[in-house]
């Protein structure tokens, strides 16, 4: 087995009248990819918190993202996609702009040169668990007073 390696991820719980804003990517099945809230790798030299807002930014195509607070931080091993552990921060943004229920979003950086494309959309705080890959492990600390 391949030597796992460590990456530094966020993770952005964005959260307005108890509901949490995920995203589908529409080129892939659920099974494949499933729900999730906008999230990526921190650059080097960059800080959790910037990584959080831009990756918020980019694929959302909103732009008025403030931190909350961090949640914490929790490792996730990709086995068997990929030997990597991915340490993932956790933000809980606000978000200063109105959006339509649903709508559509791309991302152009992943390196192919074709756009990565979402449908973003809000669901209850509390249907958090359908989330993929670990990505709700931490929504219990929103309800922390």
């Amino acid at each position: 087995m391949a030597e796992k390696i460590i990456s530094d991820k966020v993770l952005c719980y964005i959260v307005r009248d108890e509901r949490l804003l995920v995203f589908r990517h529409v080129d892939y099945s659920y099974e494949e990819v499933g729900i999730q809230v906008p999230a990526g790798t921190v650059k080097q030299g960059e800080d959790p918190a910037s990584a959080a807002l831009r990756e918020a930014r980019e694929e959302t195509g909103l732009s008025q993202f403030a931190i909350v607070r961090e949640l914490g931080t929790v490792d996730y091993d990709t086995t068997p996609y990929r030997p990597e552990i991915q340490r993932r921060h956790v933000f809980q943004l606000s978000l200063g702009e109105d959006t339509p229920d649903r709508w559509a979003s791309q991302e152009d950086n992943d390196g192919t040169g074709q756009p990565i494309r979402f449908e973003c959309f809000w669901i209850p705080l509390e249907h958090g668990h359908v989330l993929q890959s670990g990505q709700g492990a931490l929504l219990w600390r929103l309800f922390e007073k």
